[in-house]
């Protein structure tokens, strides 16, 4: 049995490892030769860019926070904070960058006002799934660029989950052609709100927590939200019954973790590694659960006459392909590491990508 817990105990450092940079990589190998501990107790504030008791979201932030404590038998405390509680959702950032909290669990496109390679580490529209983008952070250079990004301002970010491939949103009117999107007043954040803007839309981004009196009181014409689990928990579908897919503008979008950088180093390396493995265990839970709901609440959205789940029209895909070039092109000329990053991810999106179209097929049932 002995022999069995340290076999466990190796492999989970082994994971962790692998999805780290070098630099703490290697305090992390160095730790784990010494077997030093210490006593000293640690509390941290995880606040999020989710509503409170947003399901799978804020679970998972919250069990993360609970996983840490139990495998530190106390000595790091991680209390969680739904959006809005302790700092407003689109304010995290900054909060832990200054120190005021420790972690946040987002999404990096939320930050793309701040550095718009940001949206590389959450998801490109028309870019990798949830497999591939977990393979490049780990095995493809995607986290050191990550972790050279946030270093700007004193952060670490780490996966803390994927969502899979998304809906196109709900819209209150049927999309026929690329003109019905011209005057559209739809909350749709990052990248994708600038592909839509230049098809006239004007892309909004609120909070979840606000989502549905705005589209109830015409705030919002339309929106997309995550996929059919949370989307149809939010009661979406009785304002605006027009459901659509692909969700072109999130093929695969990671969530984050980010981490203040101060005050990762300033704990002992042994509670530095539960916090490592403890994001690893949340980033498989996390995409795990997403799957299973979704798939769940697909079959109940099919069911329910009221909802009408069409697909977008192929031409109106094509044109968000082109817009999206577009915009990716005059991101990249404007921001070196935006080209740099890209550079990476097309390289990678470009490995898998046959692969993906040869081995991973997808099969109906039996």
């Amino acid at each position: 049995m002995s022999k069995r817990r340290e076999f466990i105990k190796k492999a989970a450092f082994v994971s962790t490892a692998a999805m780290l940079p070098g630099a703490l990589s290697s305090c992390m190998r160095k730790e784990n030769r010494s077997g030093a501990l210490s006593s000293k107790k640690f509390k941290w504030k995880l606040t999020t860019a989710w509503p409170p008791n947003f399901p799978v979201f804020g679970s998972q932030a919250v069990e993360f926070a609970e996983r840490v404590g139990e495998m530190s038998g106390g000595r790091l405390e991680i209390k969680p904070y739904a959006g809005g509680e302790l700092v407003p959702a689109m304010e995290s950032f900054d909060a832990v960058k200054q120190g005021n909290v420790e972690m946040v669990h987002s999404a990096s496109y939320y930050w793309v006002g701040k550095e718009p390679a940001a949206v590389f580490f959450s998801g490109l529209p028309f870019g990798m799934n949830a497999p591939q983008t977990a393979a490049w952070f780990r095995y493809g250079g995607g986290q050191e660029l990550w972790t050279e990004l946030y270093n700007r301002h004193g952060l670490l970010g780490f996966p803390a989950g994927n969502t899979s491939g998304q809906m196109g949103g709900w819209f209150k009117k049927e999309i026929k052609s690329v003109d019905d999107f011209k005057g559209l007043k739809m909350r749709i954040p990052g990248f994708g709100g600038k592909v839509m803007a230049k098809l006239g839309a004007n892309a909004l981004l609120f909070p979840g927590g606000e989502l549905y009196t705005n589209l109830e009181r015409g705030v919002l014409d339309a929106l997309e939200w995550v996929g059919p689990y949370h989307d149809y928990k939010m009661g979406f579908h009785r304002i605006a019954p027009f459901y659509y897919y692909p969700g072109w503008q999130e093929p695969g979008s990671s969530i984050e973790f980010i981490i203040n950088k101060k005050a990762f180093e300033e704990l002992p390396e042994d509670l530095k590694n539960i916090v490592l493995d403890a994001m690893v265990a949340s980033d498989a839970r996390f995409t795990s659960e997403m799957l299973a709901k979704n798939g769940e609440y697909l079959e109940v959205i099919k069911k329910d006459k009221s909802v009408k789940l069409l697909q977008f029209p192929e031409e109106i895909l094509e044109k968000l392909r082109e817009k999206t070039k577009e915009v990716l092109n005059e991101m990249i000329s404007a921001d070196p590491f935006s080209k740099k990053v890209y550079e990476s991810y097309r390289k990678f999106h470009s490995l898998t990508y046959e692969l993906y179209n040869i081995a991973e097929r997808n099969y109906p049932p039996i």
